[in-house]
């Protein structure tokens, strides 16, 4: 017996409250982009700029040992990593501790870096510090104008692709959904203030992604469902549309979330920014694929059988209104 989360067959009405959900999604939006220009993001070493200190030893690493062994010192963000490789032999156990820049300072000063060396040297007697290097601010500086390049360089990419594969009305609403679902993502961490570094840039572009395959299985099957209900309205069009493949699109994002979050509780804290980044980003791309993309694609209308002109915006929201 199949599990299913969907029943094979629904016929829900996803367009009775357009309004309502988007004016949920621009609220939220709206949210997002205040918090962002009131507080900011929490930006991490990759973008404020610090120090990273390079370890070895030949007693195995334990992450949680180091982090209480430097915590006293109050340094702010600090990033341990253990380093795999394996040209190391066995009493090669390789670290990497990143630091943040102080306030007001290019790169951590040389008193901090002796006093972790010195709190390190308490609880491993044996480890050796095999190199320091720094990140100033300049190099953060342009890490963040590479960033912003990356993911608009990636949406306008979308924009191309989805244009060239379908029609530039299911382009506007799938890039639509794709600057909700980045802003949303920003927006939450500046909200919460979670740590942002370069991690979640991958993970922005990674929601990308994913919710465009999302936004492109709805389109597919409304682009089938014109050709096959020349006579229907598009928004009943559209309701067939995402019913069909509301089973695969919810048992995709559970599957995904089930992964997600048991990388979340048994990652550790070098990984779980990232991984939070892809849950929301999950929740709310599996959300705009649905009620942003395809209502933006309803309001706008699209052609009939690629041969006849476009429905108005205003017929196709009185179907709805009626």
């Amino acid at each position: 017996m199949r599990l299913k989360l969907v029943p094979q067959n629904t016929s829900f009405d996803f367009f009775n409250r357009w309004k309502v959900w988007l004016g949920i999604s621009g609220l939220m939006m709206v949210i997002a982009f205040t918090s962002f220009m009131l507080q900011g993001l929490n930006f991490g070493i990759d973008f404020r700029g610090g120090t990273t200190i390079r370890t070895q030893s030949a007693v195995e690493i334990d992450v949680g040992t180091y982090r209480d062994a430097i915590a006293p010192l109050e340094l702010g963000d600090v990033t341990i990593t253990e380093i795999f490789d394996p040209t190391f032999a066995d009493d090669e156990n390789v670290a990497m501790i990143r630091i943040q820049a102080q306030e007001d300072a290019e790169a951590v000063e040389a008193a901090t870096i002796t006093a972790v060396e010195g709190a390190l040297q308490q609880v491993i007697p044996d480890i050796q510090f095999v190199s320091v290097e720094s990140v100033g601010p300049k190099v953060s500086g342009e890490l963040i104008q590479t960033a912003v390049i990356a993911v608009a360089l990636a949406i306008g990419a979308v924009l191309v692709y989805i244009w060239l594969r379908f029609e530039w009305q299911f382009a506007l609403g799938a890039v639509a959904a794709l600057v909700h679902d980045v802003i949303l993502t920003i927006g939450i961490f500046s909200e919460l203030q979670i740590r942002f570094d370069l991690a979640i840039i991958a993970a922005l572009l990674t929601i990308v992604g994913y919710s465009l395959n999302d936004t492109v299985v709805v389109f597919d099957r409304v682009r089938e469902n014109l050709r096959k209900y020349k006579k229907k309205d598009l928004k009943d069009v559209l309701n067939i549309s995402i019913n069909e493949t509301l089973s695969r699109t919810v048992m995709t994002s559970v599957t995904t979330l089930l992964a997600l979050i048991s990388l979340y509780v048994l990652g550790g804290d070098v990984i779980r920014g990232f991984v939070f980044a892809m849950i929301w980003g999950v929740i709310v791309g599996t959300y705009s694929s649905v009620f942003v993309a395809s209502t933006i694609l309803l309001w706008l209308g699209v052609k009939r059988d690629w041969s006849k002109p476009s429905n108005t915006a205003g017929n196709q929201f009185a179907n709805i209104d009626a």
